[in-house]
């Protein structure tokens, strides 16, 4: 099995977890009354290994890329609306670019592999390996070099961030035809019939999803599946969600707040998750997409998402609105009155479950 160099992913301290509880539950409130923030705000303790973390200049990765496999109709988009749409992100546009700002991240689009040459922009990463993946119908989508580049791309670019101080980092993508490669790694890592993985993404219509499906069934049953999940990753992937998966691991590594986005971010986790199983006590899941296969990433990974808001546009808006409620929840674990600060009578000892303030 082929191994990345350097990645030293923790496992969580779980020594401290009984404390982090404790402070959670002298909280001014019923025990568990504030659900899935207090579970929140615990991983987020846990992840920077304190009683008081701290969320710092989070960062929104959204990466970009395009793939050959639209040759085979399995998108009813153009692909040039990958490239206009990641000069719509560099000037503030589409709901990534709103979000973004609306809730606090700096937003960076990735390159990873666009058919396009852009300009130079503060808030563009030149990251391409090549210009879009291979048509996996037929061929391997990257080679394992190209797919270990677009890793390490990944990794060096989370790596850059959180030197400049970022512990915080969103994973968004922006791929017309994504949702192909996306469905096939699905498959592929979960052993669940490709029927079932294989959504419009898009808007394709019931007959060309079935379409899509028959076409992702016949590029699996073509290559195999491997013990090697690089090697899946190469034959099935593409170019952004190589370049998520690096980053993720990565972050961490770092031990950073990693928030995946929707169906095809969550495909990059199967990944790298698949490479280092202990990555994914870093992850938040934002939100439930649309996507029918993604509620099956989410539980084969054992997540919980945050929202479920009808989402499925992907960019990584999921994970910008996610993250108001991650850093409530932080801030509930470090400002929250607590029973003695607010001089109430704990109720954790008596009645805990009868009890209502």
């Amino acid at each position: 099995m082929i191994q990345l160099p350097d990645l030293h992913i923790s496992t969580l301290p779980l020594a401290l977890e009984a404390e982090i509880q404790h402070k959670i539950d002298q909280k001014a409130k019923p025990l568990g009354s504030l659900g899935q923030m207090e579970r929140i705000a615990k991983q987020v303790a846990m992840i920077q290994g304190t009683l008081t973390p701290q969320l710092t200049k989070p960062v929104m990765l959204t990466i970009a890329s395009d793939h050959d496999i639209c040759e085979e109709g399995v998108s009813p988009c153009p692909i040039e609306i990958t490239w206009q749409q990641c000069l719509n992100f560099l000037h503030g546009g589409g709901g990534i670019g709103l979000f973004a700002a609306e809730y606090g991240f700096d937003l960076l689009v990735v390159d990873a592999g666009v058919k396009y040459d852009f300009e130079a922009h503060p808030k563009l990463i030149d990251a391409k390996v090549r210009k879009g993946s291979r048509n996996f119908r037929h061929e391997p989508a990257m080679t394992m070099e190209e797919c270990l580049k677009a890793i390490q791309n990944g990794r060096d670019i989370v790596a850059s961030i959180h030197a400049k101080g970022t512990n915080v980092v969103g994973f968004g993508e922006m791929g017309i035809g994504n949702t192909s490669p996306a469905s096939a790694l699905l498959a592929v890592f979960t052993n669940c019939s490709v029927a079932t993985c294989v959504g419009p993404g898009s808007g394709l219509k019931p007959e060309g999803v079935l379409h899509k499906g028959l076409v992702l069934q016949e590029a699996i049953d073509k290559h195999g599946i491997s013990d090697d999940p690089l090697v899946n990753l190469s034959r099935f992937g593409g170019l952004e969600i190589a370049t998520i998966a690096g980053g993720m691991l990565e972050a961490a590594a770092r031990k950073m707040v990693i928030i995946t986005d929707g169906f095809i971010t969550t495909s990059a986790l199967l990944v790298a998750h698949a490479i280092e199983p202990r990555m994914v006590d870093y992850a938040f899941f934002s939100h439930q997409s649309q996507e029918q296969g993604h509620k099956r990433m989410v539980d084969f990974l054992k997540g919980e998402p945050i929202l479920d808001l009808g989402f499925r546009l992907g960019e990584g808006t999921g994970s910008a609105v996610a993250y108001s409620i991650i850093k409530g929840s932080v801030a509930m674990l470090n400002k929250m009155t607590s029973f003695d600060e607010a001089a109430v009578f704990n109720t954790a000892n008596v009645a805990k479950a009868s009890c209502k303030i």
